[in-house]
């Protein structure tokens, strides 16, 4: 099994849920789960990594102890190091596996073998390339200082304009009013900014996505204003593949005015690619 190139695993390791993938031959075979943030909960993550490896083994129709011995890649939200990986490879003891963050899987993914970019534009966001097989990206801080464009950022930012519209500095229109309509708890709005997370915030993204309020176009306007200045710091081409993925990329792609090409495939695709060039 060891010895066969077309064997391999892949897992799409998130905050909220995770999805594995074991290729033998001809054959795959894919399983789910629940979250796997191994900066969040390192324990939890690999308990989550170890049921979804042992249900692989179990449908595969294998003994668990031969995934050791296979090449793969994991990308899983929270490595935010080299070492963070390896110590997820010395936890689960698969010393074939490379482990990191979700760029490159996402990438990859997205864009195969081909030259490209690709912008990952969702609860959170990042930017990356692969040219002549390498992959480099940029972004993805989180929302606190960074995902710039992300639908956790467009949330933030209508309720700091929000606020100012509030203390009658700024000026209101359709989007503030269907904003302000929302019941956000004790405090008000910034009661809600102390305890809300990431995916609290986007909440609002497709309210600001579906409006032709001038503030709503205006940030997106901003958003596409990053995406177009991170793609000229990735070197990126015009003659270059990009994607537009995640939940918000598509609604970019009116405001960016170049060609978009749709994405090949997933990050789970993209772990099992680069598995496959390890």
């Amino acid at each position: 099994m060891a010895g066969e190139p077309t064997a391999r695993i892949g897992i799409d390791g998130g905050g909220t849920s995770c999805r594995a993938a074991l290729v033998l031959g001809d054959r795959r075979v894919d399983v789910t789960g629940g979250a796997a943030n191994v900066n969040t909960d390192f324990d939890a993550a690999m308990a989550m990594i170890r049921d979804l490896l042992a249900r692989l083994a179990a449908q595969a129709g294998i003994a668990p102890e031969t995934l050791r011995d296979l090449p793969g890649h994991f990308g899983l939200a929270g490595v935010m190091s080299p070492d963070m990986g390896h110590a997820v490879t010395a936890a689960l003891d698969l010393p074939q596996v490379t482990v990191t963050d979700d760029h490159p899987t996402t990438i990859v993914g997205a864009l195969g073998d081909a030259d490209g970019a690709v912008a990952a534009i969702g609860t959170g966001s990042f930017l990356g390339r692969q040219r002549h097989g390498q992959t480099r990206s940029i972004g993805g801080w989180g929302y606190r200082i960074g995902d710039q464009a992300s639908g956790a950022w467009l949330g933030r930012r209508a309720l700091e304009h929000l606020l100012l519209v509030q203390d009658g500095v700024a000026p209101d229109g359709p989007l503030m009013r269907a904003l302000a309509t929302h019941d956000f708890g004790a405090g008000g709005i910034s009661g809600f900014s102390f305890r809300a997370s990431p995916a609290d915030y986007a909440r609002f993204a497709p309210i600001i996505v579906a409006s032709d309020d001038p503030f709503a176009i205006s940030l997106m306007q901003d958003g596409a204003a990053y995406i177009r200045a991170g793609l000229t710091a990735l070197g990126w081409q015009r003659d270059e593949a990009l994607c537009l993925t995640g939940g918000l990329g598509p609604a970019y792609a009116p405001y960016l005015g170049v060609t978009v090409t749709p994405a090949k495939g997933t990050a789970l695709d993209g772990a099992l690619i680069l598995a496959g060039r390890r």
